[in-house]
């Protein structure tokens, strides 16, 4: 099943390969791309008008604003101190771990491979850099890159991607 009942799909969502995707309980804005081997799990947003390049994970507390570009392989986490088990040595349930909320705000774009720590945001057109492990939150109009990825330049160029319309 990988396009589950329950996920919301907008209108002109495209799904390249469906049988090749899993999705579940989440919700994909119109106008959406998604390539193949995509996982978006229970409670992530996807805006309008966003491409999800293949092999990318999009992880339950991830808000992704309209127009964002997701490389290939881009990982979001949202747990900040993940475990298999609990203080008892049992397989963590849903109260053994607090979730931390991610957001990508609207056309910002994260380059292949790229690694999203929970709790970040990353700002309005910002650019993460290929390979970038993201680990604190980026600003609106920056490009960062590295590991961890650190402050490269502002760029005026990015604004541009505003005035595109709603």
């Amino acid at each position: 099943m990988p396009v589950a009942a329950n996920v919301r799909l907008g209108r002109d969502v495209t799904i390249f390969h469906p049988e090749l995707v899993n999705l579940y309980g989440c919700q994909i804005g119109d106008g959406t791309r998604i390539g193949a081997f995509v996982e978006v799990q229970a409670n992530a947003v996807i805006g309008r008008r966003c491409k999800i390049s293949s092999h990318s994970f999009i992880c339950e507390g991830v808000e992704i604003e309209d127009e964002v570009f997701i490389g290939h392989g881009v990982m979001f986490t949202n747990d900040l101190y993940p475990r298999a088990v609990n203080e008892l040595g049992q397989a963590q349930g849903p109260g053994d771990w607090t979730l931390a909320p991610t957001r990508v705000m609207r056309g910002a774009s994260i380059g292949s491979n790229a690694t999203i720590l929970a709790g970040i945001t990353i700002g309005t057109s910002a650019l993460v850099g290929a390979g970038a492990v993201v680990t604190s939150d980026v600003a609106p109009h920056t490009i960062v890159a590295g590991v961890p990825a650190r402050f490269r330049r502002e760029d005026s160029e990015l604004a541009l991607v505003e005035t595109s319309g709603a």
